[in-house]
């Protein structure tokens, strides 16, 4: 395996319970757990904030911390129409280049549906690279269901530019019937950022206590993608308490990530 050290994040969804009672709290918590970045979720770009928060505040919050906005997950109509621009000044303030789709499960479902939603993140794609930044869709069980033979996010990547994102989720993608490694190898260099879960565990288990070939993964992340952040994705019931992901980022120094 190659001895790569990627810097390692939280999705802020993993603990959105404890975002929801102090957002600045929660940071200095994920920093002394060991992350060295946040992925906050749910920004539509409708309004020029974060849970309630300023850009600028959260800004402060990070620096604070030592913590790097490391991406974001947002609906889909945060890169289209008026909404990009303001898409656009949130995440400058906050230092983020990538800018990922959460989900989009209603153009998954169908061929057409894929072929907007990929014309949507090339058009947003163009516009971001003059300011360095990049659109991406994250994964979910949904998007390898198959339509005429065809797994729906083999057509969504194999139908955008190089420069958008293929943010895998080696758990989401197993859970729904996909195969992680099968398409880190499919589509090579194209996940600058990759959410880590496990799958085939018991209840509450985290990376490396399920079934997931961390070895492969890992290999192929640090050498056909040139992965830029790995974000843990793994957290208590209605994302309260630090339980979850701490044991996650303790697996990962044990794996030597860290």
């Amino acid at each position: 395996m190659a001895d790569k050290k990627i810097p390692i994040g939280l999705q802020l969804f993993s603990v959105r319970g404890e975002c929801s009672k102090d957002l600045s709290a929660t940071l200095k918590s994920v920093a002394d757990i060991g992350y060295v970045g946040f992925e906050p979720w749910g920004y539509g770009g409708d309004k020029l904030e974060w849970m309630g928060h300023s850009p600028k505040d959260i800004r402060k919050m990070a620096d604070d911390n030592g913590l790097k906005c490391c991406g974001i997950h947002l609906s889909t109509g945060a890169l289209m129409g008026d909404n990009l621009s303001r898409t656009i000044e949130l995440n400058q303030i906050l230092g983020n280049n990538f800018l990922i789709i959460a989900a989009d499960s209603q153009r998954m479902k169908t061929y057409d549906g894929i072929m907007e939603l990929a014309k949507i993140l090339n058009e947003a794609s163009e516009k971001l690279k003059p300011l360095g930044m990049y659109s991406g869709y994250h994964a979910h069980g949904f998007d390898f269901e198959k339509i005429d033979g065809k797994p729906a996010w083999d057509i969504l990547f194999s139908n955008t530019n190089k420069d958008v994102i293929m943010q895998m989720d080696i758990g989401n993608c197993a859970s729904g019937g996909g195969d992680p490694i099968a398409e880190l190898k499919q589509f090579p260099g194209r996940a600058r950022s990759v959410h880590l879960k496990d799958y085939g565990g018991p209840p509450d288990s985290v990376i490396g206590e399920g079934v997931a070939d961390w070895k492969e993964i890992f290999r192929l992340c640090e050498t056909e993608h040139n992965t830029e952040w790995y974000v843990v994705e793994e957290g208590g019931r209605d994302g309260l308490g630090f339980d979850i992901c701490r044991r996650s980022f303790e697996a990962l120094k044990r794996m030597g990530k860290v």
